[in-house]
């Protein structure tokens, strides 16, 4: 082993050089085993599952309608155009009320009138129960007249009634000051809703009938989803279930339904269900009626099942593995089996249950027997120290 001047020779020296690589690479692997490798985990829940069939809808406005005129006569102005936006009670339309404003001003005169009358009609009921008192006064008296006073108590009663007519006379005035009130009120024609002007039926210098339609109105902001639904999916649609609605351009809202009509097309065999969305006031979509909707329909009632993410998943030939983290912080490889995938989760059949820590992001590195960490781990440990001792 030594040369002849008492130096380590080539021999001793490979030798020790290979004593000393084994024992660095026995040493590294050691550490290398005792060190937590570091992963991503999850948990695995149970939640419940529905499933889906696509039916196509639309939406439908709940206010939509044509405003008609009120009253007759020609259109003085025509105050929106089509696609402005109007508020319940905004005049759209006026028409000329020179007509119906005389009438109404042939109506006040009419009332006044009336009054006037009453007050002549009381004027001589008071003369004539004055002198009907007078004659009382003279009763046992030589020009006391029986037949007098009888023509006098008559003509009082007469004069009560006149008053009474009177009083009536004001009230019919008064009626019809009202109705030609509302003739010039009719003239105008408002908004019954807030909504979006879709068409003018009239322009300035037309003549309108009562009647006659003036502007069509929709309400764009008060919509609900109308779906034809196969009656064979009718089953699990109770009122207040919910649904997810699908707009396009990866645009989706929650939904429910509110009401299935009892009405089947038989060439079709589907029944019109409602669904209200749950439209947030934060969207940038400007829904209109008549836009297609895809409603994600619930088949059948919802069931709690247990998932796990697709990421704890590891193939190998034709089992699915999972690595499940022991209380130790250890891995260990456990079998399952898989049903349906649940976005981007999978339905578990067998071989996990709720609360257990399945690693899903370092997996493909792992050994059975190795501890790992992860981001919250100390925190994790701690919470279930505390769960174990309380």
């Amino acid at each position: 082993m030594f040369g002849v001047d008492g130096n380590w020779g080539p021999r001793a020296l490979a030798m020790a050089a290979a004593v000393w690589t084994g024992m660095s690479v026995g040493g590294v692997s050691a550490i290398a085993q005792n060190q937590a490798a570091p992963v991503a985990v999850d948990a695995v829940v149970e939640e419940p599952l529905s499933q889906t069939v696509p039916v196509l809808g639309r939406l439908v406005a709940i206010q939509r309608g044509t405003v008609a005129a009120l009253a007759r006569g020609p259109v003085l102005e025509v105050h929106v155009s089509v696609g402005d936006r109007v508020h319940e009670g905004d005049i759209l339309i006026t028409q000329a009320m020179d007509r119906l404003e005389r009438s109404r001003d042939v109506a006040k005169e009419a009332v006044d009138a009336a009054l006037a009358a009453v007050a002549t009609a009381r004027s001589q009921q008071q003369l004539a129960e004055q002198e009907l008192a007078r004659l009382d006064k003279l009763k046992g008296s030589a020009a006391f007249s029986s037949a007098q006073r009888e023509d006098k108590s008559f003509e009082v009663a007469v004069r009560r009634a006149q008053v009474g007519e009177a009083n009536a006379e004001v009230a019919r005035a008064r009626a019809l000051l009202a109705e030609a009130q509302l003739d010039v009120d009719l003239g105008i024609v408002r908004a019954p809703f807030d909504g979006v002007v879709l068409e003018r039926h009239t322009v300035r210098g037309a003549y309108m009938n009562v009647g006659d339609p003036a502007i069509t109105l929709i309400n764009d902001r008060y919509l609900e989803v109308e779906a034809d639904v196969p009656a064979s999916r009718i089953g699990g649609l109770q009122m207040g279930r919910e649904v997810r609605l699908h707009f396009g351009g990866g645009i989706s809202y929650g939904g429910v339904v509110r009401a299935v009509v009892p009405e089947e097309n038989a060439l079709t065999r589907t029944r019109i269900v409602r669904f209200i969305p749950d439209f947030d006031e934060s969207t940038t979509m400007s829904p209109a009626a008549g836009q297609t909707v895809t409603v994600d329909l619930p088949v059948g009632e919802a069931r709690d099942v247990v998932t796990v993410h697709k990421d704890a998943i590891m193939p190998r030939g034709d089992q699915n593995t999972v690595f499940v983290v022991n209380e130790d912080r250890t891995v260990a490889p456990r079998p399952v089996q898989l049903g349906e995938a649940v976005g981007t989760r999978f339905v578990v059949l067998d071989g996990l249950q709720p609360g257990d820590l399945v690693v899903t992001r370092g997996n493909e590195r792992l050994h059975p027997g190795q501890a790992v960490i992860w981001p919250g781990a100390d925190e994790a440990g701690a919470e279930a120290r505390s769960g174990t001792s309380g």
